[in-house]
């Protein structure tokens, strides 16, 4: 397999809503899998598109030296992928149940005591934040890296940041509830901006039914935020941005590194084959590409979808990888495919 992706020059790269690990991390379990030679330029993962936010992205101010915190995964796994990223003050829910058992009473310390790191600066214990700002800690972003571990942990550090007055872990803003704002008030005060990399509802694990992922967590959470804020009743909305499949701003940069890996060859078509209706199918066929690409979408049966009408209609349904990607070879008009066997 390896000899013939070389010889014919086959561009492609793998996107997934995973994550957890770095970018070198899962290329290396991958290519070993799949006895392929792959580089992290041929990678997307879920939180991969976080990397553009370093340095500024769409609106948001540059984030290299600002206090942001990161949730999800196991230990410091996302902290580690974070850093090499080229953020460089990373702090997580562990470091701050650590320093501050009373965050979140119920909380089991233990499972963070051996990856919790020290924080930059104390908590402000004043409600009325009179005190010296600059030697307390400021949250400026909230980076939901990977699916949480413990979610009520993460949602009530989540919520206080979201209710802070600029990002102030432990203070409220008084702008919480004006009806002479926008939002009524809520996250008009300076809060550090949320994003989430994975809108997915469902996963497929070993288990034989689907399980809840980080798009679990996210529902969880607005769930909560609108019984605090009173949610659209009220006019209030939970302001965040998500990235991972099918959003628009991942397929963008996805298709950015494909450009820089075909070349051309395929003449302006992508294939996009995936096992999830809900997020990869759903991104393939509302994906517009501003270089003309034309994106054809491809289910297979190995993953999410089993059988039945799939939720979002892919261009066509495969029983495999590996008859997907025969289909697309010969589709695109790729001279004498290569066997895959």
């Amino acid at each position: 397999m390896e000899s013939s992706y070389a010889s014919h020059r086959i561009p492609f790269i793998l996107l997934t809503n995973g994550g957890g690990k770095t970018e070198e991390q899962r290329v290396s379990d991958i290519s070993k899998y799949l006895d392929v030679p792959l580089d992290t330029d041929m990678f997307v993962q879920s939180h991969t598109p976080f990397a553009q936010l370093v340095d500024g992205y769409d609106g948001a101010p540059p984030l290299k030296n600002k206090c942001v915190l990161v949730l999800g995964g196991e230990g410091s796994q996302c902290r580690n992928v974070a850093k090499r990223y080229g953020f460089t003050n990373v702090i997580t829910p562990g470091d701050l149940i650590t320093a501050y058992p009373s965050l979140w009473p119920v909380a089991n310390r233990q499972l963070y005591t051996s990856h919790a790191q020290s924080l930059p600066y104390p908590i402000i214990s004043d409600p009325d934040f009179d005190t010296d700002k600059e030697q307390r800690l400021r949250i400026d972003a909230i980076f939901v890296f990977h699916d949480p571990r413990d979610w009520a942990l993460d949602t009530q550090i989540i919520l206080d940041l979201l209710l802070s007055h600029q990002g102030y872990l432990g203070t409220l803003s008084p702008e919480n509830g004006n009806a002479d704002l926008p939002n009524r008030g809520y996250q008009q005060d300076g809060q550090p901006r949320l994003y989430f990399s994975n809108p997915d509802l469902w996963w497929a694990s070993e288990y034989h039914l689907d399980r809840l992922g980080q798009g679990g967590f996210r529902e969880a959470f607005e769930g909560v935020w609108n019984a605090v804020t009173g949610g659209q009743a009220e006019g209030v909305q939970l302001k965040k941005k998500v990235f991972g499949k099918p959003s628009y701003e991942t397929y963008s940069f996805a298709e950015r590194k494909l450009d820089a890996h075909r070349k051309m060859l395929l003449g302006g078509k992508g294939m996009s084959q995936s096992n999830n209706p809900a997020s990869d199918i759903q991104g393939a066929n509302d994906y517009i590409s501003p270089s003309g690409t034309d994106w054809i979408s491809i289910l297979v049966k190995t993953g999410v979808y089993k059988h039945g009408k799939p939720e979002h209609e892919p261009k066509i349904i495969a029983t495999d990888v590996k008859s997907a990607v025969q289909w697309a070879l010969e589709h695109s008009g790729w001279p004498e495919p290569p066997s895959l066997d």
